[in-house]
């Protein structure tokens, strides 16, 4: 992000990655430390924060807002071979990686959910690795998009594999409110060759990881500075998904809509005219040709955002709705 949109002229923008421990710190520096705009938090933060001090952070929601959905950051337990099942970890020291990072978050919330008691212990991955294979600890949590670089280094020598995280593995336990609350996902042998067997994959959680800012009035300074930030940011998204690039940026959907937060105005002003010269460029050129193949993108974008897929019969209405819409609103000149 920093290397996209740095601009060292005069009245340019310049982005100062700050490295914390997590998405819960990251909020809190964002409510009280000066000069932070912005953070990357995950979706399950918001309430993770509430439960420190239902109090202090009881109206959370209205003071922090996302801006964008970026990755999702898949969850990870890598167990010794004696440890078949999350529910074999119930009394068991656990890793949980660092206080208030999100791998404390998401463990605390599975477990919780899942009613596993384990012990936890704070060990950085590498750390966590040493102790994993000595059998000091049963599991270790890793939440991070993958591949994960250490994980990655493991070797196939070591036996060690990744647990999952469905209803097959984990019966009369509440999976189903995990599946609720986070995205179904799965690791691969691709990501993991020395840890999943060829062609195989192991299901797991994942956490959307979110782009977020202060509610800052409008018409102040800070809210000027941040709406700044967020047209450039929107407007030079496509750079980010260079195949030199983190794989990741391939994944974010600017339009996808994260349940239980709001968008922050200027993000959600710059999409809903974004969607706007789309919808007017595709009506216009009559849906033929390119202009059909762009409106299904534009279809498959919007049933993303929406969380629902549209038959034939929602399309034309839809497309009919557009060119009523557009009829009204694009000059003459330019009607088909």
């Amino acid at each position: 992000m920093r290397l996209v949109l740095n601009d060292l002229k005069p009245g340019g923008l310049r982005i100062l990655p700050i490295l914390s421990v997590g998405g819960v710190q990251n909020m809190k520096d964002i409510l009280f430390l000066r000069g932070i705009d912005m953070g990357i938090v995950h979706q399950d933060d918001l309430y993770a924060l509430k439960r420190t001090d239902s109090v202090l952070y009881s109206n959370i929601e209205s003071r922090i807002q996302y801006i964008t959905k970026l990755y999702n950051a898949e969850v990870h337990i890598l167990a010794g071979k004696d440890i078949k099942s999350l529910a074999d970890l119930d009394g068991k020291p656990v890793n949980f990686f660092l206080e208030n990072s999100p791998a404390e978050t998401a463990a605390e919330n599975i477990f919780r959910t899942l009613k596993i008691k384990v012990n936890k212990t704070y060990y950085d991955h590498r750390e966590a690795l040493v102790k994993l294979k000595s059998g000091e600890i049963a599991a270790t949590i890793v939440m991070t998009g993958a591949p994960q670089s250490t994980l990655q280094g493991v070797k196939k020598e070591a036996d060690l594999h990744f647990l999952p995280i469905d209803e097959a593995t984990l019966p009369g336990r509440n999976v189903k409110q995990l599946l609720a609350e986070y995205l179904p996902a799965e690791l691969t042998s691709e990501m993991y060759p020395n840890l999943i067997e060829p062609g195989n994959s192991v299901p797991t959680i994942a956490s959307r990881a979110l782009l977020v800012t202060y509610n800052w009035p409008e018409h102040t300074e800070r809210f000027a500075r941040v709406a700044r930030f967020v047209t450039k940011f929107f407007s030079k998204f496509d750079e980010l998904h260079h195949k030199a690039r983190h794989p990741k940026w391939r994944d974010v959907n600017l339009a996808a809509k994260v349940p239980g937060w709001v968008r922050f105005k200027p993000a959600k002003n710059w999409l809903e005219g974004r969607k706007t010269k789309i919808v007017a460029s595709e009506i216009t050129s009559g849906l033929s040709g390119d202009g059909n193949s762009a409106f299904e993108e534009f279809l498959e974008n919007y049933t993303t955002a929406n969380g629902r897929p549209l038959d034939s019969k929602d399309k034309e209405a839809l497309i009919s709705e557009f060119k009523q819409y557009i009829n009204k609103r694009v000059p003459n000149k330019v009607r088909r």
